[in-house]
């Protein structure tokens, strides 16, 4: 199967919801968190990046240093 840049896009955005939920992390906390990294966002503006799923791969990265991701697993469907 010909994955499209929309598929992509929601599997990053499955990939980083699964992180937040599996720590706990709300768009709160993860706001507070990537300020204090230097990042500075809003609950909002997170928020809406993740849904829509257009983010940047250094927002990507950026948001798993926050939450202390040393390692995640991905898993591809295959359809």
């Amino acid at each position: 199967m010909v994955r499209t840049q929309r598929d992509w896009s929601e599997t990053a955005k499955r990939v980083l919801k699964s992180e937040l939920k599996k720590r706990g992390v709300t768009y709160r906390d993860l706001a507070e968190r990537l300020t204090q990294a230097g990042s500075p966002d809003t609950e909002r503006n997170i928020s809406n990046k993740i849904s829509r799923g257009g983010f940047s791969a250094a927002f990507f990265f950026e948001v798993l240093g926050a939450i202390g991701a040393k390692t995640i697993t991905i898993h591809l469907e295959d359809d």
